[in-house]
């Protein structure tokens, strides 16, 4: 398999093109920060391409997809998991954290998803996007809005493009509480949070059971995520979400 994975310098896109190119698929790990992607490329294995690209901009989406396929010789999977959840009171929202929101979660995946698609139309390809439990299965979170209502916009941005498109398999991978792996591969999406408010929003989340009280072993995420890329399209949504922890009166 022929994979672009977008995001990959950090997080769970990091352990995505990791993983992928130990199974020894030919992967094109793009995001921003080339240094970071030129190590996850030592890592994915000798073959992987580490590709410098900014989702906020249009031209650099489309000059890196198509660095990335001439690469690989073409694309089968595309992966979306850029990200990121300013954490503040929607009232307090300025129209900066909006848009680099929105630029971000939603628009970058219009533009790479648009470069990709002949790529992905010629091979009858696979495209997944990382969505949020926040987006899709609970209200959003107090502290949130900006990341949620940006992944509810982006799973109806994969429905558009499932129905003008068919012929490539577009999948919403709704993920639960998961940290990621080891180093530059743990999730980084509470950087640069304001702590103080965190503490207060927390509490809240644990209430009303939007946090599970375990996280999901990214070994599972990753190998769900692999069987989705490998199920040829058929599999259009799918949710992994860490199981409960067993209290003791429940054992």
């Amino acid at each position: 398999m022929k994979a672009v994975v977008v995001g990959a310098s950090s997080g769970l896109g990091r352990c995505i093109g990791v993983d992928l190119g130990r199974r020894g698929d030919r992967v094109a790990l793009l995001a921003r920060r080339r240094d970071r992607l030129v190590d996850a490329a030592k890592e994915a294995g000798p073959d992987a391409l580490a590709v410098a690209c900014d989702v906020t901009d249009e031209s650099s989406c489309r000059a890196a997809v198509e660095e990335a396929a001439a690469g690989l010789g073409g694309i089968d999977a595309l992966v979306y998991a850029t990200g990121i959840g300013p954490l503040a009171p929607v009232e307090k929202l300025d129209a900066d954290a909006w848009r680099r929101a929105m630029d971000t979660n939603v628009i970058g995946a219009a533009l790479v998803t648009s470069a990709a698609l002949p790529h992905l139309t010629k091979s009858g390809g696979v495209a997944a996007y990382l969505s949020s439990i926040g987006g899709s299965l609970t209200p959003s979170w107090p502290g949130f809005a900006a990341y949620h209502v940006s992944k509810a916009a982006l799973e109806k941005l994969v429905e558009a493009f499932r129905v003008e498109h068919p012929g490539v398999g577009f999948t919403r991978f709704v993920v639960g509480d998961c940290a990621g792996g080891e180093g530059d591969s743990r999730t980084g999406f509470n950087d640069g949070w304001d702590r103080e408010y965190a503490a207060q929003v927390y509490p809240v989340w644990r209430q009303r059971g939007y946090l599970t009280g375990s996280l999901l072993d990214v070994e599972e995420f990753l190998r769900v995520l692999d069987v989705v890329l490998r199920c040829g399209g058929t599999i259009p949504e799918v949710t992994v979400t860490p199981r409960p922890p067993v209290r003791a009166s429940q054992a």
